[in-house]
């Protein structure tokens, strides 16, 4: 069960209001910066207008050594390879410094490994590049940790250039120049840049032309950063911000086709449309098939050609939904056979074949439903799992997998994303020792959070305000989309949108009606009924249609008025560590014969329950247990026979069974538990 914490700004309106006349902005848009702690008028300047200076390419440790190679290479005529990766941000890299070199009419080739080949330089791409000749070997998006690969490189006569923004190791490879801002002796302060922002800065100091270069490539810079989720604040903010209107009015015929097949050929680009329309279908080609189409499609220059190429990713993008989509359900299912899995501060699940390159999106999704760390394996013939795993803030998934490295035979990555290989023999022991580091580390974990800005009163939300929020883009991570509350809203009616999928819902308050969406939601799972008085956490996006433009209120969650969710989210923690068996609660946990009763007799009559824990707790009224109680008092029916019952995520699915005569709850693991008898345990 999930339950996302709202934390609210505490606004300091005074400070909003020197702010707002020091910079001659609007009240409204002062007390936005304010609540993210942009409390100066430098910081306003700053964040506004940009930073004045370019950054210096050759700020970058070895980055004078890399072009002074790399030049050489051009004017004699040398065959160069440039290896990259197959994300969004490896094929944009990949695709930049190769149409930078043949601009030069250098000799280049590049190569991209198939996601089974594994990330990284492998010692069969060194023997290949010296059977193709190859003299200089530029890595892009990786090689800082491939010291062994390029001491092969070495021994063939083959020079490296290497460009990363990985994190290097205590060695670095012994190339010609390792260019990478995370080098703790580099002074360039880029250390937000993806691997693309690398490579853009090796052919701006190959260029000396920052202006020019950012003009001819700002397009593919935008794409794999906004790609690789880096953070959107200082310079990579203002590159973005220019970046994407590059984006917008790029005639890359790749391009063009891939905003056609994604259904934004007509539409403004932002982060967000870049980010969830463009890069996952980037992305595909390397999750899927062969990221080599994804290249050919950034870099060629026929349209034919490149409408071709597009419609081959768009296929393979369909292709990982529908594969994704399955593995979830498969998922899904093992959860249900394995529900105690779920009480677990990190959900570990997986299955034999399951796709290796969808199992990123895989832990992304159980992440997001259950919100809590996630890992999803695929367990292959030859005995080896392959696993990969997102966390949520706060969680940092290296330092757990750090911990459990003598079970690993391979792991990698940061704090929200990581990679790890292992023994299937070994999962379930993995399971319990990832589990007992979060326990150590974290006996209350990090849990999903939504940053309310402001409170809005229903007659506050206009066309203004999109104005004012077009200042805060782009939006992307570091750089959230503003979220506002909107409290004691009466829920005067619910409409299904896009067959069924989406809804639609009349709000009003102070005899003011504005209508919202809600994306993703069906009518029968919106678990709050028409009449309600409810408190909503929404963005506000521009619509335009036919030249009008005006507000769309999105619905980011929506909860009863009078829940309180610190209350509830604190019952369900506590549920938890009831049933990993940490805790005992107090004593009056069992609710009374009479809440019983009215719990039992609801479901009884409803048959089956699709909906979400706040729901049920308020169907009961107002003599209704505490969340705790009913969580429990469900746990003990179930293993007493009388339901079946399974967490969704945010909602709870139940379903009354036949009852046999009276079930005696007090003989039920769960009672004597509670009852401190220890034989149950």
């Amino acid at each position: 069960m999930q339950v996302k914490r709202w934390n609210i700004a505490a606004l300091n309106t005074e400070l909003a209001a020197e702010l707002a006349e020091a910079c001659e902005i609007h009240p409204f848009l002062s007390l936005l910066f304010t609540s993210r702690g942009i409390d100066t008028p430098e910081q306003v300047y700053e964040y506004l207008v940009g930073h004045e200076e370019e950054i210096d390419p050759f700020s970058f440790i070895d980055m004078e050594l890399a072009v002074t190679r790399i030049r050489r290479a051009v004017l004699e005529k040398e065959k160069i390879l440039v290896y990259g990766d197959y994300d969004a941000d490896g094929v944009t890299a990949t695709a930049l410094l190769v149409s930078y070199l043949r601009s030069k009419g250098t000799d280049v080739i590049y190569r991209v490994p198939l996601r089974e080949e594994g990330y990284g330089l492998h010692p069969q791409t060194i023997e290949w590049a010296a059977q193709q000749g190859v003299q200089l070997l530029i890595t892009v998006d990786t090689g800082v940790t491939a010291v062994d690969e390029v001491a092969l490189a070495n021994a063939a006569g083959i020079d490296v250039v290497v460009t990363d923004h990985h994190q290097p190791v205590a060695e670095l490879p012994a190339a010609v120049a390792v260019v990478d801002p995370h080098r703790v002796d580099c002074e360039s302060g880029c250390t937000d840049f993806a691997g693309v922002g690398v490579a853009f800065m090796l052919v701006c100091a190959l260029e000396e032309d920052g202006d020019r270069i950012f003009t001819e490539y700002g397009d593919l810079l935008t794409l794999g950063t906004l790609g690789d989720v880096m953070p959107l604040q200082g310079l990579n903010r203002d590159l973005m911000r220019r970046g994407i209107l590059l984006l917008e009015e790029s005639g890359r015929p790749g391009l063009v086709a891939l905003r056609e097949v994604a259904g934004l050929a007509d539409k403004s680009l932002t982060a967000s449309t870049i980010s969830f329309g463009l890069t996952p279908r980037l992305n595909a080609a390397g999750r899927m098939s062969d990221p080599d189409i994804a290249v050919r499609l950034l870099l060629c220059t026929d349209s034919q050609e490149a409408a071709e190429l597009a419609q081959q990713i768009q296929q393979i993008n369909t292709e990982r939904q529908t594969a994704s989509n399955e593995i979830v359900r498969q998922a899904e299912s093992l959860l249900e056979q394995h529900p105690e899995w779920l009480y677990d501060r990190v959900i570990v699940v997986g299955g034999e074949g399951w796709h290796s390159g969808l199992l990123g999106l895989v832990a992304s999704r159980l992440m997001e439903r259950y919100g809590k760390p996630a890992i999803a394996m695929s367990f292959g013939a030859d005995g080896v799992a392959h696993g990969s795993c997102r966390s949520v803030e706060g969680f940092s998934l290296y330092e757990a997998l750090l911990s459990c490295s003598n079970l690993l035979t391979v792991f990698g990555g940061h704090e929200l994303a990581a990679g790890v290989t292992l023994p299937v023999a070994d999962v379930e022991t993995f399971r319990r020792a990832v589990n007992e580091y979060a326990a150590r580390q974290h006996p209350q974990m990090p849990t999903p959070s939504l940053d309310i800005a402001v409170r809005l009163r229903p007659d506050q939300i206009n066309t203004e305000k999109l104005e004012l929020l077009q200042v805060l883009e782009p939006y992307g991570a570091g750089n959230p989309v503003p979220l506002f509350g909107l409290f004691r809203m009466q829920l005067d009616n619910i409409t299904a949108l896009g067959g069924g999928k989406h809804l639609r819902l009349s709000l009003s308050r102070d005899g003011i009606r504005i209508n919202a969406v809600k994306f993703q939601t069906s009518p029968e799972e919106f678990p709050i009924p028409c009449g309600a008085t409810v408190n909503c956490v929404v963005s506000l996006d521009r619509n335009e249609y036919r030249g009008n433009i005006t507000v769309s209120v999105r619905i980011r969650d929506v909860s009863f008025a009078d829940t309180d969710r610190e209350r509830l989210a604190a019952d369900i923690d506590t549920f938890s560590s009831v049933m990993r068996q940490e805790i005992r609660p107090v004593a009056d946990c069992i609710p009374a014969r009479e809440q019983l009763g009215r719990l039992y007799n609801l479901l009884r009559t409803c048959g089956e329950w699709n909906g979400t824990a706040e729901q049920l707790h308020h169907a009961i009224g107002e003599t209704a247990p505490t969340v705790l109680q009913m969580l429990i008092t469900l746990e003990l029916w179930q293993q007493a026979g009388l339901i079946r019952w399974y967490d969704r995520g945010e909602r709870l699915q139940i379903k009354v069974l036949p009852a046999d005569g009276k079930a005696d709850l007090t003989t039920t693991p769960l009672y004597r538990y509670l009852k401190g008898d220890e034989e149950s345990v």
